[in-house]
């Protein structure tokens, strides 16, 4: 798909996202957005709102369930044995898609900047609860969703984070 004609939006009030490809819906799936609700501010834990790109893509080609520590595969394969050995580790599974803000003052630049704060869209245990916010900040869902995501969009890939309803 091309750059220009992709869209994903994400709803936090429906905890959903949508993938648009010209005009029309080619995914429409539940997610998990922050327990902490919306927000931009740095160490906040919240999902920031607003336009955003997809600055980078993460974890092609890795097994499903391929864990992520700092945007590098561990070299772990996720087992509930494993959560059990790290219970309190943030789950970031499979794939992901590295955000980058687009509105300069909301969330892009200084202490509202959602790439330096880390916000993906990534994969997650598909023990975890989906369709009600459980994240640290970032954008949760299941593994064979987040695949087939990351394999349709290119980088540069508009994101709309919104509280309204799709």
């Amino acid at each position: 798909m091309q750059t220009e004609s992709c869209l994903i939006k994400v709803s936090i009030d429906e905890q959903r996202l949508q993938l648009l490809a010209a005009g029309k819906i080619e995914m429409d799936v539940a997610v998990a957005t922050a327990t902490n609700g919306p927000g931009e501010v740095m160490h906040s834990e919240c999902t920031p709102r607003g336009w955003h790109r997809v600055r980078a893509k993460i974890g092609a080609g890795a097994p499903e369930n391929t864990v992520f520590t700092g945007r590098r595969p561990t070299g772990e394969i996720y087992s509930p044995a494993l959560r059990q050995e790290h219970p309190g580790r943030d789950w970031m599974l499979t794939r992901l898609l590295w955000l980058c803000g687009l509105e300069p003052g909301k969330n892009r630049f200084g202490e509202r900047d959602s790439m330096r704060r880390y916000i993906y869209i990534h994969g997650c245990p598909d023990t975890d609860r989906i369709g009600i916010p459980s994240s640290h900040g970032c954008v949760k869902m299941r593994n064979a969703d987040v695949i087939r995501l990351f394999d349709c969009v290119p980088v540069g890939t508009r994101v709309l984070i919104q509280e309204a309803p799709l």
